[in-house]
């Protein structure tokens, strides 16, 4: 299992930038804490020849830290936007690096974009789509070796109860990309 063996503090980062905001509301000056950080795509991805999600698991050590079990979340394919192509793109990109499938850019749809870590960053994240199948698989998925991500499959079935089981460690993007889906997906497929 992991451990933590070190925390210190963070002089020289390289994907965030811990700032004080100092503001003025209702007349009174106040300060807050933040953390610049890059903006997100995630995209919710179905698998028609499996009758599943296609979901990462991946460590995350803030979630280990956080005395969260072993550090391991599920959560939807998902990547920092950190190059000079469109949103899309960049979703198309990590589902081949972390999922290992090469999905037709014009089958991405856009669901919608969302805030996450209000009180620390106000990030954007936007949420994609797209129906993807076995034909489309051409590597492992896995992501970089740093990231250690695993590719898991979860059928439809097995779906609504994942959601409120809280013994999986899952991030709120997902749980909202499945309600979309139901809600919208499941009547047309």
């Amino acid at each position: 299992m992991p451990k933590i063996t070190q925390i210190s503090p963070l002089l020289e980062p390289n994907f965030i930038k811990p700032i004080a905001i100092t503001y003025e509301i209702q007349g009174t000056i106040k300060k807050w804490e933040a953390v610049i950080s890059h903006d997100a795509v995630s995209i919710l991805l179905y698998n028609s020849t499996r009758d599943s999600f296609v979901l990462v698991k991946q460590f995350r050590v803030p979630i280990l830290n956080a005395n969260k079990k072993d550090g391991y979340t599920y959560e939807l394919c998902a990547g920092i936007i950190d190059k000079e192509i469109s949103n899309k793109e960049i979703a198309r990109e990590e589902v081949l690096e972390e999922c290992g499938y090469d999905i037709p850019l014009g089958s991405i749809t856009k669901v919608t974009s969302y805030y996450t870590s209000v009180g620390i960053s106000g990030a954007s994240q936007t949420l994609y789509y797209a129906e993807i199948n076995d034909s489309m698989i051409i590597n492992e998925g896995g992501g970089l070796p740093e990231e250690n991500i695993e590719v898991i499959y979860l059928s439809l079935k097995d779906a609504k109860e994942f959601m409120f089981n809280e013994s999986y460690q899952k991030t709120p993007g997902l749980i909202m990309a499945f309600y979309w889906f139901f809600d919208t997906k499941m009547k047309t497929i």
